[in-house]
């Protein structure tokens, strides 16, 4: 017996942190070479955790239009 559970879709998922991913890409290379400075001290933000960042909204987004869709 097998039922299809639409409350959670992988590739969906997938679908959003990608599209997040490369919009996170996009914004590293568009922005180029930052840095972060604190007290005299700086620190550079190389691309990875710009993409990481942008899975991670894009994740978030997922999560918003499924508890949206709940509702």
């Amino acid at each position: 017996m097998s039922h299809k559970n639409d409350d959670n879709n992988l590739g969906e998922a997938a679908g959003f942190a990608t599209a997040g991913a490369v919009t996170g890409a996009g914004v590293a290379a568009a922005v180029g070479g930052m840095g972060l400075a604190v007290g005299g001290t700086a620190v550079a933000i190389t691309a990875a955790p710009v993409v990481a960042a942008g899975a991670v909204v894009g994740l978030a987004a997922y999560g918003i239009k499924k508890a949206g869709s709940n509702a």
